[in-house]
């Protein structure tokens, strides 16, 4: 796929453009989130301190008018028997209170009077007067705003004891001011608190108890009128869980199981957001805040912020909580956000259009540049015709692409004369289906087909049957070398090696494969003269060292067998002199006689076995043979690091003697030299064989640059060796086989370095043929 040049300059300018105007929204943003996510949480803080300054002026006048009864009951300014300046003074205080649900004073006695109020009685305040002494009697007395009573009665069956009640047993217990946990009232069945302080008198005895009745709902009021952010709230939580106070007052009460009124536990409440920010705080049953703790969370996807304060006192353990949703905060932002992004994304559109404008001017003289670069490549304008004026940066690619074509064109008319003139046959294979599809003459000229031909046929069509082929070749993989018989247009037979390799394109695939072929059928003949040469050159070193070994021991063991015979026969004489002769002595010698005489033929005739056949000989070319030779030697010469040089001139007349005794002959006097070489500096093992003609003799010699041969030995005798582990028979074998053949052999010491073997064989008869091949096994 080809990409636009002006689109590509577009892309690049509106996507920088829109990723710079991007990175400054996102970080405004970013930085704007962290600075009103801070400011929500301040706000947070400052509403839950204000509901704690609210609750504690709230509940704090009575505290007050509870110390003030207690005190004046104590001064006895007001008698605490004297039900009526009591009434009056507790009247008053709840007038001047109106979060006072109701005022009371119970005594040690039993006695009790309440004042409280009562918007559903006969009149807005009720009394309650319980006297105690020689007649109980429960009294209960409606009055109106002016002290004035509405209506009254007496009840009887009232049994109510203030001092079995909790604030009276806990104010008498501590002696001092007392709060009770929140609860649900009774009578007017909202929520409130109870405080009581105990009258002290003289004696330091508890006198009674003055308690104030507060009711709390005017704090789940005040809650309600907040406004913390536009979906925000708070809450205030007792040390037990208990949601004493909240926006919603319906929330904060439940009925029990006994069919009374409880407050809802925080876990319970009916409010998800809350119970979210806040259920976690309780800890075995108990809310204990001792700071200050800011907290964030996520409810149905939403991002919520909230804010704990710490407990308001151990006399008042309330807990507020306040939370919000960060959208209330943050909304304005993110909607300023997107639309950033808009005015980025209309910013971005703008610049690729003038991106598109600018690259159209720019991207003209490069069209130009690539129209004129194709044309240049095809053929169709010299590259040094003078550029269009363009910029500086073109002129500068101009000219290495200019370069770079006649390069190529350089180098496509090397390949084309090297594939044409190239000594072997090259063709070119398609991948997919194995067609030959361009050969060069020399394949045609191996395989007997015209290049016309060879284009409708595949390279494996070429391959003799029973021959095989790699099935990475069969299968594309064209990386082979091979040495296969080829059956040519005509039908016969010839031996080629095959090289093959893929050629890739640009992108890694290939574009098609190269096979290479050479005709080596002479070189196979070749090989097949040389392994034969090898078989019957070991052949014939084995009869022959055996057939050396067995004449030498012939002639070392026939003296012993003759002085044996003739000692024997001795013997017989001097016993048939004897007038008494042991017969068994007479047997044992004329037995001893007879099998010397036997070993005698034995000898004999195993020498006559031996010498039997001569073998046969032929003329030959002395040249071919050392080449043939040198090559059975290539792996020793080459482990041994000795250079053979043969010196052997072109156009010698050919020898007659047996071909493969020769060859022996010449292997054996070579291997001598290497091993003679073995102590020698590698750097300069060499060995040189030479051959030239006199009188009707080819003298041949083979040189070494070894250490040399010390004088004084024998060296063609048999079981003379200067080797630790050799036997002795290597040079004695090649004396016998070149006297076999008309020839002889000696150590030639003229004073040269190393050592030099020369030996001597009758030239051919003019009649014979030159040179000898024999047909390949």
């Amino acid at each position: 796929m080809k990409k636009s040049l002006g689109a590509l300059l577009a892309l690049c300018l509106a996507g920088t453009q829109f990723l710079a105007i991007l990175l400054v929204v996102f970080s405004s943003y970013l930085s704007s989130e962290r600075a009103l996510l801070q400011h929500a949480r301040d706000l947070l803080r400052d509403v839950g301190t204000n509901t704690i300054e609210h609750s504690k002026g709230f509940l704090s006048p009575a505290e007050g008018a509870a110390q003030l009864a207690a005190r004046l009951a104590q001064s006895r300014v007001v008698a605490s028997d004297n039900t009526v300046l009591l009434e009056q003074l507790l009247f008053q205080q709840l007038q001047i209170s109106p979060q006072f649900s109701g005022i009371y004073f119970g005594g040690a006695d039993g006695s009790f009077l309440y004042v409280m109020r009562s918007p559903e009685g006969a009149g807005p305040f009720r009394t309650k007067i319980i006297r105690t002494g020689d007649e109980r009697s429960v009294r209960y007395i409606w009055r109106d705003d002016d002290y004035k009573i509405v209506d009254e009665l007496y009840d009887p069956d009232d049994m109510f004891d203030p001092r079995t009640r909790p604030w009276f047993i806990r104010a008498q217990e501590t002696r001092g001011t007392i709060w009770t946990d929140p609860y649900i009232f009774f009578s007017s069945q909202q929520p409130g608190i109870t405080l009581a302080s105990p009258v002290i008198g003289a004696d330091s005895e508890v006198q009674g108890v003055v308690g104030v009745d507060i009711e709390i709902s005017m704090i789940s009021n005040f809650l309600a009128q907040l406004r913390v952010g536009q979906h925000g709230g708070a809450l205030i939580l007792n040390r037990n869980g208990d949601v004493i106070a909240h926006p919603d007052p319906e929330l904060i009460k439940t009925e029990d199981t006994d069919g009374t009124l409880r407050f809802s536990n925080i876990s319970e409440l009916e409010d998800p957001i809350a119970r979210a920010a806040f259920a976690p705080l309780m800890r075995q049953g108990r809310v204990l805040v001792w700071q200050e703790r800011p907290q964030q969370f996520i409810l149905n996807g939403e991002s919520y912020v909230a804010t704990v304060l710490p407990t308001i006192s151990d006399r008042l353990p309330w807990t507020i909580g306040v939370y919000a949703p960060e959208k209330d905060f943050t909304q304005a932002l993110k909607e300023n956000r997107v639309l950033n992004i808009w005015i980025a994304a209309v910013v971005a559109a703008i610049t690729g259009l003038v991106g598109l404008a600018l690259a159209s001017i720019i991207n003209k003289p490069v069209k130009a540049f690539a129209i004129r670069s194709a044309l240049i490549n095809q053929g169709e304008i010299d590259p040094a015709e003078p550029m269009p004026r363009t910029y500086r940066e073109l002129e500068a690619a101009n000219s290495a692409l200019v370069q770079q074509i006649v390069a190529r064109r350089a180098t496509e008319q090397e390949y084309e004369q090297a594939f044409a003139q190239s000594p072997w046959g090259m063709a070119q294979i398609q991948p997919q289906t194995g067609a030959l599809e361009r050969t060069n003459a020399h394949f045609s000229k191996i395989t007997g087909y015209s290049e016309a031909e060879l284009r409708t046929i595949r390279f494996v069509d070429l391959i003799a049957e029973g021959e095989t082929i790699s099935e990475g070749f069969l299968a594309g993989d064209y990386d082979i070398a091979h040495e296969l018989r080829c059956r040519r247009k005509d039908g016969s037979l010839i031996w080629i090696s095959a090289r093959a390799f893929k050629v890739r394109d640009r992108d890694g695939n290939i574009a098609h494969g190269v096979v290479m072929i050479e005709d080596i059928s002479d070189s196979k003949v070749m090989e097949q003269e040389i392994l034969k040469l090898n078989r019957d050159m070991s052949h014939l070193a084995r009869g022959n060292t055996m057939g050396q070994m067995a004449a030498g021991l012939a002639h070392e063991l026939n003296q012993p067998l003759t002085a044996i015979s003739a000692n024997a026969e001795t013997a017989l004489l001097v016993l048939e002199d004897q007038k008494q002769v042991d017969p068994e002595l007479y047997e044992i010698l004329q037995e001893m006689n007879q099998q010397s005489h036997r070993a005698g033929e034995i000898i004999r005739a195993l020498r006559g076995f031996i010498r039997k056949d001569e073998g046969a000989k032929s003329a030959f070319s002395l040249r071919d043979l050392v080449e043939q030779t040198s090559k059975l030697l290539l792996a020793e010469l080459s482990e041994a690091n000795v250079v053979l040089h043969s010196q052997i001139p072109a156009g010698l007349p050919p020898v007659e003697a047996n071909r493969v005794q020769i060859a022996q002959v010449i292997v054996n006097l070579v291997r001598n030299a290497i091993e003679a070489m073995s102590v020698t500096d590698p750097s300069g093992r060499q060995i040189v064989i030479d051959a030239k003609v006199s009188q009707q003799m080819m003298l041949v010699s083979v040189q070494d640059t070894g250490p040399g041969i010390p004088a004084g030995r024998e060296l063609f005798s048999q079981f003379e060796t200067t080797k630790a582990d050799g036997m002795g028979l290597g040079l004695s074998l090649c004396h016998t086989i070149v006297e076999g053949n008309g020839g002889e052999i000696w150590l030639d010491r003229n004073g040269a370095a190393g050592a030099c073997f020369r030996f001597s064989l009758p030239l051919a008869p003019t009649r014979t043929t030159p040179q000898h091949k024999e047909d390949p096994a």
